[in-house]
C-alpha cells in the first residue's frame, strides 16, 4: 500500500500544532473498514516477528507512549493491536494518580522504573505527560513547577534514545461528540460501568484548556529522536490500522536482527547425526 502514515500523521520539530483544525474522522486509504481490519491483521503479525527480532538481538528498545482524551481508545488500541505481541517481551504500564509514596519522589521516578530494558518493548497507557497535561489544567502544582518540567522531560527521552531506547509518542484525537457517544454506550453497557467516572464529564468543561496543554507539549517536547504521532481515532478500525502501521515502520528502521550463533555449527551437526544414528 503506497500511503506512508508515520509521515502523515508526524508532529515534525518545530511545527505548530491546532487540534482543532485536525480532522478526528477518516478512512484514509481503505474503501472499507473490513479493508483496514484486513491491513491491521497483516500489521499485527509485522509486529509479532519484529518484537521477535527485538527479543533475541537484546540490543534495543521500543518505548511506546499513550496520550488521550477520556474513552479515545487507548485500552482498546492495546487489546487489538499493541497486545498482541508476545508479553515476555512487551508490557503494558498504566499511569494512574501517583500514589503517595510515588509523590514523595521526582515526578519521573515512578517512569523510570518502567522504560524497556534492551529486547524489550513497553507500553505506557498516559505517561510522563500528565506531569506537564493534568496538574496544568487542575492546578495541582504552581506553574513554575511544571514549566520547567518540559526541559526535564526532553533531557529524560534524550537520556532513553542515547541508551538504545527508540520513543514512540501516540496521541489518539477524538471529537467531543464522539467522546459522548462512547460514554453513553458505556451507561448502556453493564460490563462498561466499572469505567464510569463523573470526571469524565465534569472535565469536558476543561476541553479547550487540556487542547492547549496538548499542542504546548507537541511544541516543546517533540524531536526526530521521540516524535508525537496525532491519530485521528473517531473511527476505532482505523486508529488501530495507523497505529499497528506506524509501529511496525518503526521497528523497520529499527532492523533488529537474530544474532549469530555463538556455537560451532558443524559440531552442531554432528551431534545431531550422532543422536539420529542412535536412534535408528
Amino acid at each position: 500500500m503506497d500511503y506512508d502514515f508515520h509521515e502523515q500523521y508526524r508532529v515534525k520539530p518545530g511545527q505548530s500544532v491546532s487540534l482543532a483544525k485536525l480532522p478526528t474522522t477518516t478512512n484514509g486509504p481503505f474503501p472499507k473498514k473490513s479493508h483496514g481490519r484486513a491491513f491491521t491483521a497483516g500489521k499485527v503479525e509485522e509486529l509479532r516477528d519484529w518484537q521477535f527480532r527485538l527479543y533475541t538481538q537484546a540490543r534495543q528498545s521500543l518505548l511506546i507512549v499513550l496520550q488521550a482524551p477520556d474513552a479515545a481508545g487507548k485500552d482498546g488500541l492495546i487489546r487489538k493491536v499493541l497486545g498482541q505481541m508476545n508479553p515476555q517481551g512487551c508490557r503494558t504500564y498504566p499511569f494512574k494518580v501517583p500514589t503517595a509514596i510515588e509523590r514523595a519522589h521526582d515526578f519521573l521516578w515512578r517512569i523510570h522504573q518502567c522504560t524497556p530494558a534492551h529486547g524489550t518493548v513497553a507500553i505506557f497507557n498516559r505517561s510522563h505527560y500528565e506531569d506537564v497535561l493534568v496538574v496544568r489544567v487542575e492546578n495541582l502544582v504552581a506553574e513554575k513547577v511544571w514549566r520547567k518540567r518540559y526541559d526535564q522531560i526532553n533531557h529524560f527521552e534524550e537520556m532513553l534514545h542515547d541508551s538504545g531506547t527508540k520513543i514512540l509518542k501516540i496521541y489518539l484525537h477524538i471529537s467531543r461528540e464522539e467522546q459522548l457517544r462512547r460514554f453513553e454506550k458505556r451507561l448502556k453497557n453493564p460490563a462498561k460501568h466499572w469505567k464510569l467516572n463523573p470526571s469524565d464529564y465534569t472535565s469536558r468543561a476543561d476541553w479547550a484548556a487540556y487542547a492547549e496543554a496538548y499542542e504546548e507539549v507537541f511544541t516543546r517536547c517533540n524531536s526526530e529522536r521521540s516524535p508525537w504521532f496525532i491519530i485521528p481515532a473517531d473511527r476505532k478500525w482505523y486508529r488501530d490500522a495507523a497505529v499497528a502501521a506506524i509501529v511496525a515502520e518503526t521497528f523497520e528502521k529499527m532492523n533488529p536482527q537474530f544474532p549469530e550463533a555463538d556455537v560451532d555449527l558443524e559440531q552442531i551437526r554432528h551431534l545431531h547425526q550422532q543422536a539420529e544414528a542412535a536412534i535408528g
